[in-house]
Order: structure tokens, then sequence, then C-alpha cells
């Protein structure tokens, strides 16, 4: 492949051919370490949005409070990808080795269906062990009151715009990904995973794996009569409201029209778009050239 000479970086081309071929140990990862990196990456993303959550909870201007959440959310995806996990909406960018036949379908749906599983579980196991903590009693139980509110917000979304938010949601974070493998160093890994993953926490866009700790946890939140009182009276929440904030629109309210934005905004938008940018065509090159140095 043709490489320009980039100091202290991997270069785009490189980048986005190693992402393809990373599609490959991802499609025939053994069972028993694909349910492992799952948990832990849904455990990991459902550790920066609980500590942004706790940033956030008591200020009152919305820019400043999202501007907070932004600063600390990242620590998940930096904590994933350095000690390692299986996060679906990254392997959104598995479309790209499905689109250079290096993987078949069935090894990309194997891996999103494990993952995608997994990832709830993690996330959903965090939201329990958060709510036995009483960190939700923060501030007179606001933080409680704001984790409904956070939730409900979520469930109560039109469909386009649930995957709308997906997309672009799911575009910084496999930025973020691509940006973070072009680095060379340990902070400059962290410092490119920072920027895109804070704006899009800073936008409120919608994350499905981030969601399965924020909802999960407004649900167990909202079983709490204080929570709930103090929902109402911190955020005007009516018993009616929080009626609406249960499992089935946990699934169909928010995480399927969620999903299907980040599959968009991370599988076709980033993976494949790069694909045809950097990848396509390049195989046969590659082929001929080992052919002509034999």
């Amino acid at each position: 492949m043709e490489d320009k000479n980039y100091e202290g970086v991997i270069s785009p081309a490189q980048v986005h051919e190693n992402m393809t071929n990373a599609s490959i140990n991802k499609a025939n990862m053994p069972l028993k370490k694909l349910i492992i990196l799952g948990f832990m990456a849904g455990l990991c993303i459902a550790l920066g949005a609980e500590a942004s959550s706790c940033a956030m909870h008591s200020i009152k201007s919305v820019g400043v409070a999202r501007m907070a959440a932004g600063i600390v959310f990242p620590v998940g995806l930096i904590a994933l990808v350095l000690a390692g996990g299986e996060l679906f909406t990254g392997n959104c960018m598995m479309l790209m080795g499905v689109a250079g036949k290096r993987i078949k379908i069935i090894g990309l749906l194997r891996n999103w269906i494990i993952v995608y599983i997994t990832n709830l579980l993690g996330g959903v196991f965090i939201a329990y062990i958060v709510s036995q903590t009483g960190q939700w009693n923060y501030t007179d139980g606001l933080l409680g009151a704001m984790t409904i509110k956070i939730a409900l917000g979520k469930v109560t979304l039109s469909p386009m715009t649930a995957i709308c938010s997906g997309i672009m949601c799911n575009i910084f974070v496999c930025l973020a990904v691509l940006m973070a493998s072009s680095s060379k160093s340990l902070a400059g890994k962290i410092l490119a995973i920072i920027v895109p993953i804070s704006a899009f926490v800073i936008s409120g866009f919608e994350h499905c794996v981030a969601n399965m700790y924020y909802i999960p946890a407004g649900i167990m939140a909202s079983k709490n009569s204080d929570y709930a009182a103090k929902a109402s009276e911190a955020y005007g929440i009516t018993a009616n409201q929080l009626e609406k904030l249960n499992i089935g629109s946990f699934f169909y309210d928010n995480l399927l029209f969620v999903t299907i934005g980040n599959i968009i905004g991370g599988g076709i938008v980033i993976g494949l778009l790069y694909y045809f940018a950097f990848i396509q065509g390049t195989e046969k090159k590659n082929t001929d050239k080992k052919t002509k140095d034999k």
C-alpha cells in the first residue's frame, strides 16, 4: 500500500488497513474471550457514564454541566482501549472487513450479537452496583432524580431523533477509535480519545452502550420513592411520565433506534466510506506486487 511518511503517527491509509484486518480476529475470536471482553467494555463505558452524571448533577447551566460530563465521560473509552474490550459501537467498523472480503457476514453478526448482549450485561451490572452504593443520595437525592430525568429523556425521543443522534454519536466514537489507533504514544492515544468523545457528550448524542447504563439506572432510581419525589420537585416529572420508564421503552423506544443510528454512523459513514477511500483497489495492487516480487 502506498503510504506517506508520517512523523510520530501511523498514516490514515495504514490505520484503515489495520482496522480492516482487525475484523478477522474479531470475527474469529473464541467465544469465552469475546464474552469477557464484551462484558468488560460495557462495564468500562458504564463507569464513564456514572462518573459523568455525578460530575454534572448539581450544575444548573446546561452548557457547563455538559462540559463537566464531557471531561469525565472519556475515561470509559480510554480504559477500554488501553486495557482491552469489545465494544459494539466500535465494532460497527467491522463492515470494512466485510466490504474487503476479509470476513463473512455470519462472522460479523456473531461478533455483533455476542458483544451487544455482553455490553448490555456490563452496563446493567454497573447500574445495579451503583444503585447499592448510596451515590444517588448526593445533594439530597438530586443525583438520583437526575438519573431518572436522563433515562426518561432517552426513552421519549422520537425514532428519527434517536436514529440521527445515534449516527452523530458513532461518527465521533469511531473517529476516536481510529485516531487513537494512529498514535504511537500513550499520551497521544488518550488525547485522541478525549477530544471527539467529549464533543459527542457535550453535544448530547446517543450511544447505545452508554444507554445500557443510563436507562437501567434510571429505571432502578425511579423505583425509589425518595428519588421519584425529588424528580418531581426538581424537574416536574409526574407519576404518569415515570410509567413510560420501563424495560419495554428501554429496548423499543431507545435502544432499537439508537443502535440503528450507531450502525449507520460507525459502520457506513466512517467504516465503509474510509474503506472506499483507502482500501478498495489496494488488494489487487498488493497481490500483483507480491507476484512480481516472486
